[in-house]
């Protein structure tokens, strides 16, 4: 069957590109794939800086492949929608997140778990359907399929909702899969991060009373005050440690760093859960006394669905939830990434794609 005309040809495209495993990020055109009658192209406006886009950049998990164009937190305005696209039109502020694809037919698929199909495609760095190796946010515009684009509600900033979808959808599933987004809940929040902030706002919007977790007693003030968690916890400190052994539904680990895991689980109720969110370079070592002996769980979870994005999107548009965030023209990037590497953000930067990606 003959291809229509929205079809037929690449579109190019500039953006920033890492070439190489030092991660340095320059200028790049390159083309996106040819747009299809089911596909959403938007202009991008604004990208969040994640941390795997830092990891990815310098191949810090050894499956990199260059030249590779970052970001999977984006953002911006349908500038033309394919003949059979049916949600979106030419207008609409839309987002995309960490993935651009899948197979559509596995079980995984069919419960709206798309992001734990085996054939996932990734937003940058993947091997797109047709062959193409998709490139990421930190460019001037996006082609996606539309079953993978997100709604964004009119009444949300678009750059505090751009690290939502990845950081907000990464704590908010867990909190919903895992029951503990119930009113009267106790969750624990470790970390206080990109990812740990929107997670103590979602579990406090669900109604749960949060304990921030940090090995920082100097985030105490920025929980307590600016987040409005209800407690504070110096993991370090082991007598506050103590105080509060027992006293939790959930925790939502948000730290990618190897640390002990022991002290956590002694925080938790009968049946608590451990959920571990972040991607750790080296394994933890896993006590299995105290899970057996208090039916505890630690279990994992991976950002989420597109159906369940968008209902955070959705619920954080109801909530007035947004990521804090610090604005950044493109040319600022490795400056930006030197200090993500330095934990130097509160709480997340997003670059200010449509205003000075062509400048730069």
């Amino acid at each position: 069957m003959a291809k229509s005309p929205e079809e037929e040809h690449p579109k190019k495209a500039i953006g920033w590109a890492a070439r190489d495993s030092s991660g340095v990020l320059s200028p790049f055109k390159f083309s996106r794939r040819a747009s299809g009658e089911k596909d959403v192209t938007f202009k991008v406006l604004y990208c969040g800086i994640c941390h795997t886009d830092l990891h990815t950049a310098k191949n810090d998990w050894g499956s990199s492949k260059y030249p590779l164009v970052p970001g999977h937190e984006i953002v911006g305005v349908v500038t033309e929608v394919g003949s059979k696209v049916q949600k979106f039109k030419v207008g609409d502020k839309v987002g995309v997140g960490c993935i651009v694809g899948s197979c559509g037919s596995c079980d995984n698929c069919s419960h709206n778990l798309e992001n734990y199909c085996p054939k996932y495609i990734l937003t940058y760095g993947g091997k797109y359907h047709d062959g193409t190796i998709t490139y990421g946010g930190y460019s001037d515009f996006m082609v996606t399929e539309e079953g993978f684009v997100i709604r964004i509600p009119d009444n949300i900033p678009l750059d505090g909702a751009a690290p939502l979808l990845c950081a907000g959808i990464t704590t908010y599933s867990p909190l919903r899969h895992y029951g503990l987004d119930k009113p009267g809940m106790h969750v624990g929040v470790v970390g206080l991060g990109g990812l740990g902030h929107v997670a103590v706002k979602f579990a406090k919007a669900l109604g749960a009373t949060v304990t921030v977790i940090s090995t920082s007693p100097n985030k105490k003030d920025e929980a307590i005050k600016s987040l409005k968690a209800d407690a504070f916890l110096v993991s370090r400190e082991q007598d506050q440690m103590k105080s509060a052994m027992g006293t939790m539904d959930g925790i939502i680990d948000t730290v990618s760093a190897v640390h002990p895991l022991l002290p956590l689980i002694g925080l938790l109720k009968c049946d608590g859960k451990l959920v571990m969110v972040g991607l750790p370079e080296k394994p933890f070592e896993l006590p299995i006394t105290p899970l057996v002996l208090g039916r505890k769980i630690i279990a994992g979870s991976c950002i989420g669905g597109i159906k369940e994005t968008q209902e955070m999107i959705d619920f954080a548009a109801e909530h007035n939830i947004t990521s804090d965030i610090e604005i950044i023209p493109i040319d600022y990037l490795n400056t930006a990434m030197e200090r993500l590497l330095k934990a130097d953000v509160r709480y997340r930067f997003v670059i200010d794609v449509a205003n000075t990606l062509k400048a730069a």
